[in-house]
């Protein structure tokens, strides 16, 4: 293996043209998921001739990332590897969209100049460092501002005076963060604060007619950094060192809400058949969370209760590997109606199945009550308004959430010394198994019952759909009664409402 650093050998593994280009955006951000998201796509672009920019990564905690980002002269080794039409896909790609990192608390001033050249046209963000919401201690003359949006606000009234509020030289926002709406979020914050601030009206309406925020959604798991002995493995292939090495799978979606000019004003949507421009991401936002995430969400107790620690091993465990498929593809899928939701289905699957990965299923049951009326609720109502009847599959994961809230797999966690996600709204049902004790079918019927009426977990009373709370009990009861394994297979020996 060479000692040779990532840097030392830049210039032999990139072609010279590609690290000349213009810098072109500013990136809110420095993680990982956006090396392995937004700069992909332009480094894709920049590859193809199509976009020809470069992006300054602005940090703003205390990660090291800028220093180690300037140190390889923004060079870094992406390692895509998972499932892709069935079939396993490892591609190790030298990134090199990325020009410089700086720090906006040690040079803010750097940032600014920015905002000041001519050659900007985009501006990307993935922060949490405060969120997007208004700061009321936040202040113009901070440098920098505290929150994102102050730091935002700043840069544009920055950019604003240096084009002397030409509507001509605005620029795109698109926020990565995993929020709806982000787009006319951030866009809300920014005004609020340029009111707060009592700048002028002239930057408002600059805002307003020259700056397009795109609300997104953004879809890629990105690991980050390899586990050492992969990382090891991967950089002896390399033959160099990279401390910014960034693993994720191969799945990725960049839905941007705009039109045809701004898709022609983007200059990167065409790079990667991953970026999709719609006038509404509303539908794409529907079918990841109610396909992907609620898959997720409504496999988790059973698979705990079956036994399972991860996603993959539920996908290939016998039983939860057909629950999975069957509440997917029969019951959620057919409730669907964004476009390419059957293939984005398919893909789920290959996603669930990724072996690179490893996705602990006690980590997705953070909050998982919550999850389950966002994401899993609305999908038993539109399967009985679309078969008349309730989706068993879906009823068996509802019994064995509530299974799994009386919370015996989390107190042998914490007695091996492991963490436990919080469930705040799960506590609500947590509470109801102490006054269940004995397992009782009544009791059990009781528990049910309270559970589903609870309008505080659910914001709505579940025992009004027609023959759920009957369907959840029976299924609870043969949980109880004779296992999860057994209760599992006799939900399976019955085909599924169509």
């Amino acid at each position: 293996m060479s000692t040779a650093p990532l840097p030392l050998l830049g210039r032999e593994l990139v072609p010279s043209p590609l690290l000349d280009l213009p810098e072109r955006v500013v990136q809110f951000g420095t993680g990982a998921f956006l090396r392995g998201f937004a700069d992909y796509f332009i480094d894709a672009a920049n590859r193809q001739g199509l976009f020809n920019g470069r992006i300054v990564a602005v940090g703003s905690t205390t990660s090291g990332r800028e220093q180690l980002l300037t140190e390889q002269d923004g060079l870094y080794t992406l390692a895509i590897r998972g499932i892709d039409g069935g079939r396993p896909v490892e591609e190790l790609r030298l990134v090199s969209s990325v020009s410089r990192a700086l720090s906006a608390r040690d040079a803010w001033d750097d940032v600014l100049a920015l905002a000041r050249s001519p050659e900007l046209r985009l501006i990307i963000s993935n922060t949490t460092e405060v969120g997007i919401t208004l700061d009321e201690d936040d202040a113009l003359d901070l440098a920098p501002p505290r929150s994102f949006p102050g730091k935002l606000t700043r840069f544009l009234l920055e950019r604003a005076r240096a084009v002397d509020f030409d509507a001509a030289k605005g620029v795109i926002v698109l926020p990565c963060e995993l929020i709806e709406a982000n787009g006319d979020r951030v866009r809300e914050t920014v005004l609020a604060l340029a009111a707060r601030w009592k700048l002028p009206q002239e930057f408002a309406s600059w805002i307003e007619g020259a700056v397009p925020f795109c609300n997104t959604l953004v879809d890629r798991i990105v690991p980050g950094a390899p586990p050492p002995d992969e990382a090891a493995r991967l950089q002896q292939q390399l033959g160099y060192r990279d401390g910014l090495l960034t693993t994720c799978e191969v799945y990725r979606l960049f839905a941007i809400q705009g039109n045809e000019i701004l898709r022609a004003r983007l200059g990167f949507a065409d790079a990667d058949p991953g970026v999709i421009v719609t006038d509404d991401v509303g539908p794409y936002r529907e079918r990841k969370v109610r396909l992907l995430n609620g898959t997720h969400t409504i496999m988790v107790p059973a698979a705990l209760l079956c036994g399972c620690e991860t996603v993959r091993e539920a996908v290939e465990h016998e039983l939860v590997g057909r629950f999975v498929r069957r509440v997917l593809l029969e019951e959620i899928l057919p409730t669907v109606s964004a476009p390419g939701a059957e293939a984005f289905a398919a893909d789920v699957l290959d996603r669930f199945a990724n072996p690179y990965i490893r996705h602990g299923l006690f980590d997705i049951s953070l909050q998982g009550t919550m999850k389950l009326r966002v994401r899993i609720v609305p999908s038993i109502h539109r399967a009985v308004e679309r078969t008349g009847e309730v989706p068993q599959g879906l009823a068996f994961g509802f019994a064995a959430y509530l299974r799994f809230m009386r919370g015996d797999l989390q107190e042998a966690r914490r007695t091996a010394g492991l963490a436990v996600p919080s469930d705040d709204l799960g506590q609500r049902v947590a509470a109801l198994w102490t006054a269940a004790p004995n397992d009782e079918p009544a009791e059990l019927a009781g528990l049910v019952r309270a559970a589903c009426a609870d309008e505080t977990i659910w914001d709505e009373d579940l025992t009004t759909i027609p023959h759920f709370a009957d369907s959840v009990t029976a299924h609870l009861t043969r949980i109880v009664r004779d296992g999860p394994l057994v209760a599992l297979g006799s939900l399976l020996a019955e085909p599924a409402a169509v």
